[in-house]
């Protein structure tokens, strides 16, 4: 029986491309066009896992996808690190001075935005998902109309690509994780990264003290981000990711980030891919 996996967008999507390059069997894919709906496939279990990008190399944290995870209890089981190639795609036989709107996902459009630049008489559309406007603008044959996706969408919905590589830095790296409903079963000897989740005391030195502990635990901080808690002003949720060589490390650093801090929770335990 295939696993069935959740992506936000559509095939020719990069999460469609990360869900075929991530699984080593075939898999199935559930199309979901936004970041709760791929939640909700995961929820209803109309999905096993799902592919989920949560960082950009240009663009930064996607934010609102740490509170996606954690407010499901959602579980991180793995991660998947993606070059991003973005291409300007159209209706065959069109040149890029007839194109009058370009539309993509607003990530694309930032990840291009020098480009962009480039062409002032374009107006730039906010879309959903990158493959999706490609595959519309091929069903309603529409003029003047181009979508920036990548070369698999320009292939799959019959475009043709009026530039490619237009992304502004062409070390364009998107992460993705690996999210399911259920604990991790990696073994403990393959998990040398973890994705957590604290809440301190508003007092001075509270923040160091913890980064201090991880540090004589020999943890490596690769991330942190910190969200503010709606429901108590200027109180902070910090999301981090931390790699170790020894489990043994992480497992002590664990106990006492348990005692420090006033909330602590283990969004996921999984192997690092980079």
């Amino acid at each position: 029986m295939k696993t069935k996996i959740a992506i936000q967008g559509i095939k020719g999507s990069f999460h469609h491309q990360v869900s075929q390059e991530y699984y080593t069997k075939n898999v199935m894919v559930d199309e979901c066009l936004s970041f709760e709906a791929l939640v909700s496939s995961l929820l209803t279990n109309q999905s096993d896992q799902a592919v989920m990008a949560i960082e950009n190399s240009i663009a930064g944290s996607i934010i609102p996808n740490y509170a996606l995870i954690d407010n499901n209890n959602l579980q991180i089981i793995g991660e998947h690190y993606m070059d991003i190639h973005q291409n300007l795609m159209a209706l065959k036989g069109q040149k890029i001075t007839a194109i009058q709107e370009v539309h993509s996902h607003p990530m694309a459009l930032l990840q291009c935005m020098e480009f962009l630049k480039k062409y002032p008489h374009i107006k730039l559309v906010e879309d959903k998902d990158t493959a999706e406007t490609a595959r519309r603008i091929h069903e309603k044959q529409l003029k003047g109309i181009a979508a920036i996706a990548s070369k698999t969408a320009s292939e799959l919905y019959d475009l043709e690509i009026l530039a490619p590589e237009i992304q502004t830095i062409n070390n364009n790296m998107t992460r993705f994780v690996i999210i399911t409903k259920n604990v991790s079963d990696i073994p403990k000897s393959n998990i040398n990264k973890a994705s957590l989740k604290f809440e301190l005391d508003h007092k001075r030195g509270s923040l160091a003290a913890v980064l201090n502990v991880m540090s004589d635990c020999k943890l490596n901080l690769t991330k942190i981000q910190s969200l503010p808690k709606i429901e108590t002003p200027w109180k902070y949720s910090f999301f981090v990711d931390v790699t170790f060589e020894d489990y043994k490390d992480y497992k002590k650093a664990k106990a006492l980030l348990n005692i420090m801090a006033e909330y602590f929770k283990v969004l996921g335990e999984y192997e690092n891919k980079q």
